[in-house]
């Protein structure tokens, strides 16, 4: 199987239950449910869902069990991106090759969809605990998730990148930021699946090496994108980040040096996944997100 078709997999499934953990309904705030779910449910890599699911199945896990806490980080990225696109933030237009849910639903609406999904994903996860063959494992899980999303995680981080936009923090605070803001979520996923499972120390430490190297290797290529991506392909808005005069690695490395990184980067990435016994998809992965188009 392909690292794609691997993808494609982990992504059907993620989709088939958060069909089912966030159903339509009818009821008076029905507004807000349709608008979180054509976010939640419009597509995407699913690529945190699937780092879990693989991290999970690689420390002894059964891929099924740990799917409402996979789909429960999925809601978490999605809130993220709804209020990251907001016009008081980022201020796009096109997500997913889709309005973004403030253009379809209006923003306050959006501001409540994204509240919603963050608060669904610690009910999906508390429920889930609840009835866990492992319950301490499952909690740890939820707090390791809790963490990465907030203040000392994505929050955290999406707070820099805001403050780097008005100057308030420089170029030297780049790496800590991208860490915050892209790099949590991705340790949710990875150390997530190996608490959920109840791994070994050691395995947690690659676990976040991966997550760590990826996750950078990641924004620097989404950096490049930004600037000689196709918008069709990517189905969001390129050159965003020159028009507002974001501090990027390209601005700062400039092209040549970015690729060079993401090599360093993914060498590191393979390095942490083959502490793991069968993690050809964790390889493969790495080495397709370091040349991604989209």
């Amino acid at each position: 199987m392909t690292v794609t078709e691997q993808l494609e997999k982990y992504a059907a499934l993620t989709e088939q239950t958060l069909n089912v953990l966030l159903p339509e309904i009818d009821l008076p705030q029905r507004r807000v449910f349709d608008a979180a779910r054509y976010s939640l449910l419009s597509g995407g890599k699913r690529l945190r869902p699937a780092l879990f699911l693989e991290f999970y199945r690689l420390c002894g896990g059964k891929v099924e069990d740990a799917l409402p806490f996979a789909c429960a980080l999925e809601m978490i990225h999605t809130y993220s991106l709804i209020h990251d696109d907001l016009p008081c933030m980022d201020n796009d237009d096109l997500r997913r090759g889709k309005p973004t849910c403030h253009k379809a639903f209006g923003e306050w609406t959006a501001v409540l969809a994204g509240d919603a999904l963050l608060n669904r994903a610690y009910e999906v996860m508390a429920e889930a605990a609840d009835t866990f063959c492992r319950p301490i494992n499952a909690v740890r899980t939820l707090s390791h998730i809790a963490r990465c999303a907030g203040l000392y995680g994505m929050v955290g981080g999406q707070t820099m990148d805001l403050q780097m936009e008005g100057g308030v923090l420089g170029p030297e605070h780049l790496p800590e930021m991208v860490a915050l803001k892209t790099g949590a979520l991705l340790s949710a996923a990875c150390v997530g699946g190996c608490l959920l499972a109840g791994a070994d120390p050691e395995q947690y430490k690659a676990a976040e090496q991966y997550a760590r190297s990826v996750g950078m290797a990641f924004q620097i290529r989404d950096d490049i994108l930004d600037v000689e991506g196709n918008e069709q392909a990517l189905g969001k808005n390129v050159g965003s980040d020159v028009k507002d005069g974001k501090i990027t690695y390209v601005t700062v490395w400039g092209l040549e040096e970015c690729r060079r990184k993401i090599d360093v980067l993914t060498q590191d990435a393979l390095a942490a996944a083959r502490r793991f016994a069968g993690s050809d998809f964790l390889c493969a992965l790495a080495e397709w997100l370091a040349g991604r188009t989209y």
